[in-house]
């Protein structure tokens, strides 16, 4: 047993083993609480402590970032000016170099242009000239396609080396025999050109053709279709083959009329004044100009039909369409009514109907 003296009254008070136990675990049960608190206190206040630190140490290098940065603008803005200033003098060296250039110097550029730009002219024009030259040939090509088929009879060959201006050397056949040829020439221009037709006769006589044909988008302008100048036959591309014709007709006469004992020379050169005279001339033109002119009224005549026919068809199909929509409409109002086979569907193709059906 222990006594103690209470601190109020100043009486001894008798202490039992349990109490004074109990009060040993009460005083070491505070004590440990209240360390508890202190260091959890603690543990606070170094946190707080450290994230004040840390705040002001990011404060701290945000500042000096901060200030990097400006002075990197600054530097930039301060290179950025130097660079103008170096150009704006740069420039304005130039420009008072080449003020200082020498009249020389001028003359040179100047002739450097012109240069340029006769090279310029130069390349466009042959451009220009490979372009027609192109388009020549297959004007050409076509040309003899046509008559080759035109002419099978007849023998189409290479034009020799040395005849520049000639394109078709036709060989004509008379039962399987050369009686005579027609050296041709295609032109497509913009102008004529008097000049062609003496270059083809001289290819002519180089090969000792029979006849010459100059066939040419532009005509002279006392040659409305056809006609024959200075010893070539000067036609356009649609009436070609007519004058081929023509002249076909032309050299095989005189074959047969030199091949025959009953004419003399006197007889077949009559002949041949009166083929190549303005009143044959003129009947062989009146005749061409008749077959073209019935040519023109024929296709005239064609799309007038064709035409025609689509108005017509196009008002058909649309009366037909409104049938349909009507039946429809009353089967619609009288489900009842009476089926009428025959306007099932619409009574004519569409035209799209008409366009599978053509592929097919």
């Amino acid at each position: 047993m222990k006594d103690i003296v209470c601190p109020h009254c100043g009486k001894k008070v008798e202490l039992s083993e349990a109490i004074i136990h109990q009060l040993s675990t009460k005083v070491r049960e505070d004590e440990r609480e209240k360390a508890k608190i202190e260091f959890e206190k603690s543990q606070v206040e170094q946190q707080a402590k450290r994230e004040k630190e840390l705040r002001k140490e990011f404060e701290e290098e945000s500042k000096t970032k901060e200030k990097q940065l400006l002075e990197l603008e600054k530097k930039i803005e301060n290179t950025e000016k130097e660079s103008a200033e170096r150009e704006e003098k740069i420039k304005a060296k130039a420009i008072e170099e080449a003020a200082r250039e020498s009249r020389l110097e001028k003359l040179e550029l100047e002739k450097k242009l012109k240069d340029t730009q006769q090279a310029l002219d130069d390349a466009q024009r042959k451009a220009k000239q490979s372009s027609q030259q192109l388009q020549g040939e297959v004007l050409e090509l076509e040309l003899e396609e046509r008559l080759k088929k035109t002419f099978p009879q007849d023998e189409f060959l290479p034009v020799p080396k040395g005849v520049e201006g000639a394109d078709i050397w036709q060989k004509v056949n008379l039962n399987g025999k050369p009686v005579g040829s027609i050296l041709w020439e295609t032109k497509r221009t913009k102008a004529w050109s008097k000049g062609w037709l003496t270059k083809l006769k001289d290819d002519a006589s180089k090969l000792s053709a029979s006849e010459t044909i100059l066939v040419s988008q532009v005509l002279p302008d006392d040659i409305a279709t056809f006609d024959r100048k200075d010893g070539v036959w000067i036609t356009n591309y649609e009436l070609a083959i007519n004058i081929c014709r023509y002249v076909r007709y032309l050299i095989t006469a005189i074959s047969k009329s030199k091949s025959s004992i009953s004419h003399s020379d006197e007889e077949w050169a009559k002949l041949r004044e009166y083929m190549l005279s303005d009143d044959f001339k003129h009947k062989m033109r009146t005749h061409f100009e008749s077959v073209m002119a019935l040519k023109t009224y024929l296709d005239a005549e064609e799309r007038s039909a064709k035409l025609r026919w689509r108005r017509e068809r196009g008002l058909l199909d649309k009366l037909d369409n409104n049938t349909y929509d009507f039946y429809l409409d009353l089967k619609n109002i009288v489900p009842n009514l009476p089926e009428i086979e025959t306007i099932e569907t619409p009574l004519l193709p569409t035209t799209e109907d008409e366009n599978q059906e053509t592929l097919l």
